[in-house]
């Protein structure tokens, strides 16, 4: 499983914000070119992020369904974007002192071409992948006011 970090300058409550946001997903979701539609009850459990990955006119429709959803601290998802497999992607949100948060994503392909091509190039590029998605929810979440 990859597994990166980053502290970001904002509480965990302001970081799940933007996670609950469905629409802002392709903003800081490295790879997910335009979400089509998002679930009423998104990010509640079973419901669904219906989105494009990949560059036009190669992109892939699929969606993202939510597995877990524990508000403002833990959200899973798995992740579709076939004909190339699923992935099952956590992110885990911890305060830290003085309203920052540590935020973990990790991610594993579970089916498809993807769960069976695995290996240290493909480890690479979705470290480096999760980490600019990483710094793109930081540039979001810092800036977002506070949830009342």
């Amino acid at each position: 499983m990859a597994i990166v970090e980053k502290v970001i300058d904002a509480p965990p409550e302001r970081v799940f914000d933007v996670l609950a946001d469905g629409w802002t997903y392709s903003d800081w979701v490295v790879g997910t070119a335009h979400v089509r539609d998002v679930d009423a009850g998104w990010p509640q459990v079973g419901s669904q992020l219906h989105h494009r990955a990949g560059p036009w006119p190669l992109s892939l429709q699929d969606a993202s369904t939510v597995l877990a959803c524990e508000a403002p601290h833990r959200l899973v998802l798995r992740v579709g974007i076939w004909p190339a497999g699923e992935a099952i992607v956590s992110f885990t949100l911890a305060p830290l002192p003085g309203g920052r948060t540590r935020v973990r994503i990790g991610e594993e392909f579970v089916a498809g071409p993807l769960h069976r091509l695995r290996n240290k190039l493909n480890d690479v590029v979705l470290h480096l992948r999760n980490r600019e998605s990483l710094n793109r929810l930081a540039d979001i979440a810092s800036r977002r006011p506070q949830h009342r």
